[in-house]
């Protein structure tokens, strides 16, 4: 049965006709038992994904969904950065693969942000946009995010703060700075998203973010940026308005 909010057709539908299974393979050849055998550095983006997936549907191979996951959505790349709805509107996949996806996205997302076990330094509106972009790219609600990083500006941790309608994300210093002290930051990034696509900053942007700066300076936490994020890119507010972050 389809998910409801699947208001168009399930991306890459097949007739229904008798085609391989992972059982029809070789026990050799099976994903699973050859990432065992040789490792995961072997199997190819498909296999990979099969993986990860576990099982396919009714009289198709998982190695089938595997393969409509990259054609419908061109790379890996594009897989990690899909919403869960549109991964769940993908024929074979469901909420329950498409959440399964999206936990191993982020899992590597994270491992890539880490360097010999040490956070990475976010010294730039370039590198605080790398971060925030696969968090926040494909929200259909506004989300608004701080990036908490400790005195040498080294990530700590994301964390999202609040969420709001289409249009409005409402939120107050108490609650961002109530996390940022939580976690012992030194200083903040702030970030979220226009679903609408373009990041170019409302008047509502610009007031929250001169508000923002204000408390931090109260409590000796550095707001060093906000960073508005859109399908259509990413605008750093220190980089076009910088003079909201001045003391």
């Amino acid at each position: 049965m389809e998910d409801t909010f699947c208001k168009a057709p399930v991306y890459g539908k097949m007739p229904h006709h008798r085609s391989l299974t992972i059982r029809d393979l070789p026990e050799s050849e099976r994903p699973r038992e050859r990432l065992a055998r040789l490792g995961a550095e072997a199997l190819s983006e498909q296999e990979l994904l099969a993986c990860i997936l576990g099982r396919g549907v009714a009289r198709e191979s998982v190695l089938m969904s595997a393969q409509r996951l990259l054609a419908t959505f061109g790379s890996l790349r594009g897989i990690a950065e899909a919403s869960v709805e549109q991964l769940s509107c993908v024929h074979g996949i469901g909420s329950s693969k498409a959440i399964q996806l999206k936990a191993a996205a982020e899992l590597s997302r994270r491992v890539a942000q880490t360097s010999n076990g040490l956070h990475p330094a976010i010294d730039s509106s370039e590198k605080a946009a790398d971060i925030l972009r696969p968090i926040l790219a494909h929200k259909k609600k506004e989300f608004f995010v701080i990036l908490l990083l400790d005195n040498r500006h080294h990530l700590i941790r994301a964390s999202t703060i609040a969420t709001g309608s289409l249009s409005a994300t409402i939120v107050h210093p108490r609650e961002l700075f109530k996390e940022a002290i939580s976690a012992s930051a030194a200083a903040v990034i702030l970030g979220h998203n226009h679903p609408s696509g373009d990041p170019d900053p409302s008047d509502h942007d610009l007031r929250i973010t001169k508000r923002l700066v204000a408390a931090g300076h109260l409590l000796g936490i550095e707001v060093l940026d906000h960073v508005i994020v859109g399908s259509h890119g990413c605008v750093s507010l220190k980089t076009v308005a910088g003079h909201l972050f001045n003391r």
